[in-house]
């Protein structure tokens, strides 16, 4: 056939592109002046019928599969309960009994066991077992977020008991604290502070964790219902993980760093340059969301009500602008380094996704809580940092951290056994002191690591020790109130933003606090009041309570022998007024503020 127009030719590739091939136009090109009774066909005419053609068919098969797809839906939709689909919530797998015997002595054993045998083999000497003081302040803080009053401090050390730190612990993994201390751990990586979430409310989402928390409701479970939360923020808070969190990446991201301990978003646009990672295992792990669809927030000046908003999930891709971003690829659902899912289109897909997550048998997921955990408690983990394992970032006690993962997996997810495992651990309640040898290692564990007061923990101590004022009534209600969650307003979440300054969280190893937070503590109310103080020390007419009363309530101990020689002159000189000073210097000093 030869070609006689340029006319043809762009024919020719337009027929290409949508699947008609020259030769179906017909004899056109070959005698385009044959009339036969009628006006000539010319290429131009014969290629907008076949087009016309072609796109009819395609109309009429479009049609038909929409009413197919519009009667399966209907089909389901009488099959499924009469709730709406909207908010229809998802069903929990059902999960084994939590075991009815746990040994978490047995597995603190283990824990000095594989941390001696490393120490051994690296040549470096433990410190030794830390004081009551010291352990006492440690475990407040870390399992509570608050140090203990001076009655709290008082009763522990003067007990002769020879389980006192084992009883301890469990008192304070029963405490309302616990749950709360969490809460604060947990909120800022699943709720980022940003401006586009300043509408949405944050206090619901914080008390749900809090509660979980304190319930010692599964890890498992946990997750699972936050992966799969489904329903309004009134109806159900975890919600706001989503709300919080409104486009596939950002859940994609945290899903994997958090839940997993992998960071995978430098996998979004391109192969991962640390890991083995690639753009289509990210996006892959990313459909597993592409049918949510998340509410915007309202803006509450204008009088909406952000309790009504929540997430559900579709039969198809969402719609939603910018859910999406530019670089996002079209691939099927995968799990992470994993299998294929077969997936129904009408099913939600991430309940798919969850099981996955939170199986005893995945590879990351107690590891990951495992690993967070200790690194909770001692101020790094067994992979720093804690949310980015791979094998080329290697533990430093790899057959402990499986030990401990398998552990945590076998008790049923058990949150609370297996950080009262960790507290019983003689590796936990290892001095602060270095001995000859060991004060360079920042990897072993030979003793403990000083940790810096998060924000959080600062607030409600120095709340605790105004509330100890009866005279001041007006701070004493505030300290009171301000501690209950996380609302925007509240007097405890605006001395947190300070103090972060702008950082998503607190690093516990690092003192980040500037001139304006150092200048902040030492004007405030709580420091250089001679009513706190005068509240602190009592009714005692004798110096030497008064100053045991002061420092238990501040520091968790009483005074050393120096200590006292050189404050009773001190007070002997300038009366009464000298512990509103003393109150001031012992709330700006670097004991108050660090956990050993």
């Amino acid at each position: 056939m030869r070609i006689r127009s340029s006319g043809l030719v762009i024919a020719a590739v337009f027929f290409a592109c949508v699947g008609v091939s020259l030769e179906s136009v017909g004899s056109a090109a070959d005698a385009p002046n044959k009339v036969a009774g009628k006006v000539a066909v010319t290429p131009k005419q014969a290629a907008k019928q076949a087009i016309k053609k072609k796109l009819q068919a395609e109309a009429k098969a479009k049609k038909a599969a929409e009413a197919e797809k519009a009667a399966q839906e209907q089909r389901r939709a009488e099959q499924r309960a009469a709730a709406p689909a909207v908010f229809q919530p998802v069903t929990l797998p059902k999960l084994a009994k939590l075991p009815e015997a746990h040994n978490p002595q047995a597995l603190a054993a283990r824990i000095d066991q594989q941390i001696l045998a490393k120490l051994a083999e690296e040549s470096i000497i433990p410190s030794p077992r830390c004081s009551d003081e010291e352990f006492l302040r440690r475990v407040y803080l870390d399992l509570t977020g608050v140090i203990p009053t001076a009655e709290q401090a008082r009763q522990f050390l003067d007990s002769t008991h020879p389980n006192k730190r084992a009883e301890l612990i469990d008192q304070l993994l029963a405490s309302p604290n616990y749950g709360r201390h969490l809460a604060d751990l947990w909120l800022p990586k699943l709720f980022p502070s940003e401006s586009n979430n300043r509408f949405v409310q944050k206090g619901p989402f914080y008390n749900w964790l809090k509660d979980q928390f304190n319930a010692n409701v599964r890890w498992d479970q946990l997750v699972f219902s936050l992966v799969t939360a489904t329903g309004t923020v009134k109806d159900n808070p975890a919600v706001t993980y989503f709300l919080a969190n409104r486009s596939i990446d950002k859940l994609t991201d945290t899903a994997t760093q958090h839940f997993l301990g992998i960071q995978l978003q430098c996998a979004q646009c391109h192969n991962h340059p640390f890991t083995g990672w690639k753009q289509k295992e990210y996006w892959g792990m990313a459909a597993f969301f592409s049918k949510v669809n998340v509410d915007r927030p309202r803006n509450t000046n204008k009088g909406g009500d952000n309790s009504e908003i929540g997430v559900r999930e579709g039969t198809g891709k969402t719609k939603a602008r910018d859910f999406f971003p530019e670089a996002a690829m079209d691939v099927k659902a995968k799990f992470l380094g994993g299998a294929e899912p077969t997936l129904n289109s009408f099913d939600p897909y991430r309940p798919v996704l969850a099981r996955w997550m939170v199986s005893p048998d995945n590879p990351y997921f107690a590891k990951a809580m495992v690993n967070r955990t200790w690194g909770q408690l001692f101020g790094r983990g067994f992979v720093n940092p804690i949310d980015d394992m791979h094998p080329d970032n290697p533990a430093s006690h790899p057959q402990l951290l499986e030990e401990l993962a398998n552990a945590f997996a076998g008790s049923g997810f058990d949150l609370k056994y297996l950080t009262k495992a960790i507290c019983l651990s003689e590796t936990y309640q290892r001095s602060s002191k270095t001995t000859g040898g060991n004060e360079n290692d920042d990897v072993y564990f030979s003793h403990r690591t000083l940790k810096v007061f998060s924000p959080e923990q600062l607030y409600d101590s120095l709340s605790l020790i105004l509330d100890a004022s009866p005279s001041s009534n007006s701070a004493r209600g505030k300290a009171k109130g301000a501690g209950a969650g996380r609302n925007a307003n509240s007097a405890r979440e605006q001395f947190i933003q300070f103090y972060l300054a702008g950082a998503e969280q607190a690093n516990p190893t690092a003192y980040d606090a500037g001139i304006p937070q150092a200048l902040r503590l030492m004007n405030s109310r709580f420091g250089g009041n001679g009513a706190v103080a005068q509240g602190i020390i009592g009714q005692t007419s004798s110096v030497d309570a008064a100053l045991d009363n002061l420092l238990l309530a501040t520091l968790s101990r009483r005074p050393t022998p120096t200590e006292r020689q050189r404050w009773q002159g001190l007070i002997a000189e300038n009366g009464a007024v000298a512990y509103a000073d003393l109150l001031w210097a012992i709330l700006n000093s670097s004991e108050f503020s660090m956990i050993r």
